[in-house]
């Protein structure tokens, strides 16, 4: 039996995922104090490292079995691309592979959520050409022309947001609301409960787009305004900047991933407005896993062992 291990410690949950003989899926999401807008990246150091070990326990394989591990080590393929949190896994990832003897794969945060997509919807076919991914989540909000080359993702950054992601939208405006962070489901299933809209006007210049002005309009507006239909509202304005800022980038494969891709209406409202093949990572992909990662260093794995053949 050949399993594979996946390791990811993002800002707000920290994941384990197991590819292979066997499919496990084990995500632990850090709890953020009501009223508050997110944690600081030394809390997340500290949860990582209580969650990881238990989460390790949680899993029903035989450690011998393991043939290589996976681990997200930063948000992006870039230079100088850093955050603190994904030093937790990185250690605890290299000690693993170290202790078992088998090779470590180091591969990015946005690496995962690309082949979590890609995994979740079956797109194999997009691992053999170019396509868009748009990566919606907490804090990124990326219009990226992708392919897949030497078992990771180049992603080139073509489009997005010029300020504030839409995650971050979403969360503020849930949290002046009363919500807790994070607020997506909650303020999806608000906006869902009305059809009513306000209209808002887009920002968009080309594939790029602006949030902060919305923002501060919604924001004043949550004392006079339905609460529905302002959270409808500014969904719809999201799904709306995003349908443009896509179709400006004229590609003819579109894969949605991150958290905010899980929302219903947006899922509906860009499928309906994008003149491509637009697809979506499932609902329990979307957000922060561990299994693109897993999956990665299996192919990785597997790519290593047929180079060493040849």
């Amino acid at each position: 039996m050949s399993l594979y291990i996946g390791i990811d410690t993002s800002n707000y949950t920290t994941s384990v995922a197991v590819s292979g003989a066997k499919e496990i899926n084990l995500r632990k999401i850090i709890d953020v104090k009501e009223g508050m807008r997110g944690i600081r990246q030394s809390d997340g150091v500290f949860v990582h490292l209580k969650e990881l070990p238990q989460l390790f326990e949680m899993l029903d394989i035989d450690m011998t079995d393991v043939k290589a591990v996976g681990v997200s080590t930063k948000p992006r393929n870039r230079e100088n691309s850093y955050m603190p949190v994904f030093i937790v896994g990185n250690s605890f990832a290299r000690v693993i592979a170290k202790s078992l003897g088998v090779p470590l794969f180091e591969y990015s945060h946005q690496d995962g959520h690309i082949m979590s997509g890609i995994i979740s919807g079956e797109f194999f076919n997009l691992l053999g050409e170019d396509f868009l991914t748009v990566h919606l989540s907490g804090g990124t909000t990326e219009i990226l022309s992708c392919h897949y080359k030497n078992n990771h993702f180049a992603a080139d950054i073509i489009g997005g947001t010029k300020d504030i992601s839409a995650g971050q939208l979403i969360d503020r405006l849930g949290v002046k609301l009363g919500m807790k962070f994070p607020c997506g489901k909650e303020l999806d299933d608000l906006s869902l409960s009305t059809s009513k809209t306000l209209g808002f006007k887009t920002s968009v210049d080309g594939s790029f787009m602006n949030f902060s002005g919305i923002e501060t309009k919604a924001l004043s507006m949550t004392e006079t305004e339905d609460r529905a239909v302002l959270a409808r509202s500014v969904i719809e304005f999201i799904g709306e900047s995003l349908a443009k800022a896509v179709s400006a980038a004229d590609c003819k494969n579109v894969l949605f991933v991150g958290g905010v891709a899980s929302n219903t209406f947006l899922r509906k409202y860009l499928s309906e407005n994008i003149n491509a093949r637009v697809m979506f990572a499932s609902p329990e992909l979307s957000s922060d896993n561990a299994v693109g990662i897993a999956e990665l260093c299996r192919m990785g794995a597997n790519e290593q062992v047929r180079g060493d053949l040849v």
